[in-house]
């Protein structure tokens, strides 16, 4: 919407003065903040604020920067109550718009939402740090192609997505590279935390989920360990909010109400434990497996150059008596619990002894393991 008066005063963001702007400029539609803090550090105050009442928020910061040109990565300083406590600009709809009466004020406080450029989920992962899983990562070049120009694919568009494959495979690792090489928004969750502790809660905690990932489009959805929110129907009888869940995960991956520009990725060990309906959603299915013998070598090799001891290993049988272990596994189940049993008993390196340690209590479930160190 455009402003009618051919010069229209109004104020820029991170300035107190007034400033006369082009008759051009747009009015906002939608502004979302994030609570930064302040710009120095003193005692007085918690850097962190929790707003109790989103609606009247709203209203309190419209009222209070009505007129300010908002510009994305920029910032708005409180003037009022908390005087010069910073909110940081995340998305501003249109860009270098300007504040009205009518634009929508929203404030993120919650871990749902992420940024790339928020240090606790600020991920440098890439795609060529990802070992093995050559189908999956040539699979999802359509959600590079599609997040990088959206408008091209039209109907035509990923809407939803299946990772399926044993645990510590790299289906979250996948996920977090396609959204550090995409620079896009990554809402990353366990489906678990979705489950309210009243019937309701789940449908709300989905619906807001979705509603947050569309506002700050181009986006990606990552539902971890989906099937504890879409377990088949025959599991249903074991809670009584379950279908009310999959009814509301259903309306969104439908797109009955629009998400333009979101990816949903969901992740199952078990994608035969997934409700049909649910299952029926995903157009592609990508499997990941257990890395094989050139795989594991590289994914030994990898860690071990981040290892803070020296070590003199047997690589080659280790990847032998390894077989049936995830990329996880290796670096958690044997690499870290070798370090710490060498650590333990005063070792300057990691030997095979200690290697021998981590198998054993490992729990491997592996015949090529027994006698290996016999």
């Amino acid at each position: 919407m455009k402003s009618d008066s051919k010069k229209t005063e109004i104020k820029t963001t991170n300035q107190k003065q007034t400033k006369i702007e082009p008759e051009d400029k747009e009015y906002a539609e939608c502004v979302i903040l994030r609570p930064v803090g302040y710009p120095f550090e003193f005692n007085l105050m918690d850097e962190h604020i929790e707003i109790t009442n989103k609606e009247l928020f709203e209203e309190y910061a419209r009222e209070q920067w009505l007129g300010l040109v908002v510009r994305e990565n920029s910032h708005l300083f409180d003037q009022k109550i908390i005087p010069d406590y910073g909110f940081e600009v995340i998305k501003a709809k249109p860009d270098n718009s300007i504040i009205s009466e009518k634009t929508k004020i929203k404030i993120i406080t919650d871990e749902l939402t992420t940024k790339n450029d928020n240090k606790k989920f600020k991920s440098n992962i890439r795609l060529s740090d990802i070992i093995g899983q050559n189908n999956a990562k040539n699979k999802v070049k359509v959600i590079t192609k599609y997040l990088e120009n959206p408008e091209k694919f039209g109907p035509w568009a990923p809407k939803n997505i299946l990772f399926y494959g044993l645990p510590g495979t790299g289906k979250t690792m996948l996920v977090k590279a396609l959204a550090s090489e995409l620079e896009v928004p990554l809402y990353l969750i366990k489906a678990t935390s979705l489950i309210g502790d009243h019937v309701g809660d789940g449908a709300s905690k989905i619906q807001d989920l979705f509603k947050k990932a569309s506002e700050n489009s181009p986006s990606i959805i990552f539902i971890d360990e989906i099937d504890a929110i879409a377990l088949h129907r025959s599991f249903q009888s074991l809670r009584g909010d379950v279908s009310e869940i999959v009814n509301s995960l259903l309306t969104e991956m439908d797109g009955i109400i629009e998400n333009d520009s979101v990816i949903t990725i969901g992740a199952t060990n078990n994608p035969n434990s997934l409700d049909y309906a649910v299952r029926s959603r995903f157009e592609e299915e990508i499997e990941f497996k257990l890395p094989d013998d050139e795989e594991r070598l590289a994914i030994l090799e990898s860690n071990l150059k981040t290892m803070p001891l020296d070590y003199d290993i047997d690589l080659e049988k280790v990847v032998k008596i390894t077989k049936g272990l995830s990329g996880r596994d290796l670096k958690e189940k044997i690499l870290k619990t070798s370090l710490h049993n060498a650590i333990a008993n005063d070792c300057e390196i990691i030997t095979m002894e200690n290697i021998d340690y981590a198998i054993k209590n490992s729990k491997i479930k592996n015949t090529d393991v027994k006698g290996m160190f016999e």
